[in-house]
């Protein structure tokens, strides 16, 4: 793979001037100018990131950047991808001259590729697995619902780059995660993929492995707690239960087209004797519910929506199906929330405090 700005990158690149500031001016870093609301979890221009991927925003000053100066989301990416490429290059060649020096050329071969799922945001839900993967990494290749508490157990000497999706801006297509992924193992490097949650559960891991596999890469997957499992573990509530719900369902909350339509599937999720769980779903839950409860599912069915599950920042509200969006629109929750459906959320112990307000499980405990 050549790693080489698109025509149109590298004329958005030389047409705009670049500030610059210093390392330690960090903290000045507006981010609000990138986002109506700041990512719960690692948002693209924190302090955080600054200071472990600096080496990426350099100028021939050897300072990094301070702002992005497109304004679309296209060009953001198309300008933050031409900016990280000379620092890719050159990390390419570095990771290819360690290899060739420790191993001599003809003893070269391709390097790892590890996806790791770092649970659902609690760092103490890692695996000790996946912490020791972390530790010894050449590259981390990140997405957004890793919490920067996760990310500071990576190794010191390890290179950060994000690669994180969110509605409406993806700092890199699938296609070339796929290719960085290649490029960086092929140069023999020790590659990890973190993930929010499990790699392998609505984590497009499993693309990932496939196309990996293809090009003759060793790819292992060390899974992590999936957020139903660790968020459900947080508030008491079982996902099955003898007597009220005897099988669990996961459903994304969005269509491969994306839109405020949910997928086709409410007529056969909407079972009161299983437990629902609905990830990405905060834009299709009114259309989702409304077609659950006209499917049969009853409208005082058990729910409850959680925000930034397992962290310091956890926001959760508990409501009837039927209330469910409402309360969810009242108090302003954001992505990433999962959405629990059933009689099972019923027995948390919870779940008799059902209030307007919304109730921070941290503080409670």
């Amino acid at each position: 793979m050549a790693l080489v700005p698109s025509t149109s990158t590298a004329t958005l690149v030389q047409s705009r001037k670049i500030k610059s500031f210093h390392h330690r001016q960090a903290n000045a870093i507006n981010c609000a100018s990138y986002s109506r609301k700041a990512s719960p979890f690692t948002e693209k221009h924190s302090v955080e990131r600054y200071e472990r991927e600096v080496w990426l925003y350099k100028d021939q000053s050897e300072q990094p950047f301070s702002s992005f100066p497109p304004s679309d989301q296209q060009s953001v990416r198309d300008y933050d991808i031409a900016s990280q490429l000379p620092e890719l290059k050159k990390l390419l060649r570095v990771l290819s001259e360690k290899r060739r020096s420790e191993n001599g050329f003809d003893k070269r071969g391709p390097g790892n590729v590890f996806l790791v799922g770092t649970g659902p945001g609690d760092p103490e839900l890692l695996t000790l697995k996946a912490l020791r993967v972390m530790e010894s990494a050449d590259l981390v290749l990140y997405d957004r619902l890793v919490s920067n508490d996760v990310l500071n157990l990576v190794g010191p000497n390890a290179r950060l780059l994000y690669v994180g999706k969110t509605a409406g801006y993806h700092s890199r297509t699938q296609e070339e995660i796929h290719e960085l992924l290649l490029s960086f193992a092929e140069a023999g490097a020790t590659v990890v993929r973190l993930k929010g949650g499990d790699p392998l559960v609505f984590g497009r891991g499993g693309e990932e492995v496939d196309f990996l596999q293809q090009q003759g890469i060793d790819v292992k997957v060390i899974p992590g707690i999936t957020a139903p499992s660790g968020i459900a573990a947080e508030l008491g509530i079982p996902l099955t239960h003898r007597g009220v719900a005897n099988s669990v369902r996961f459903l994304t909350g969005h269509s491969r087209k994306g839109g405020t339509d949910p997928l086709y599937v409410a007529e056969n999720a909407a079972d009161p004797d299983s437990t629902l769980v609905v990830y990405m779903g905060l834009s299709t839950l009114p259309s989702l519910a409304a077609r659950l409860m006209h499917h049969g599912l009853p409208q005082d069915t058990p729910a409850a929506a959680i925000e930034r599950g397992t962290t310091p920042q956890q926001r959760i509200v508990f409501a009837e199906l039927h209330d469910l969006a409402d309360k969810i629109l009242s108090d302003q929750l954001v992505s990433p929330t999962l959405i629990i459906i059933g009689k099972v959320v019923a027995l948390s112990p919870l779940w008799p405090n059902v209030v307007k307000e919304t109730s921070t499980l941290v503080e409670s405990r």
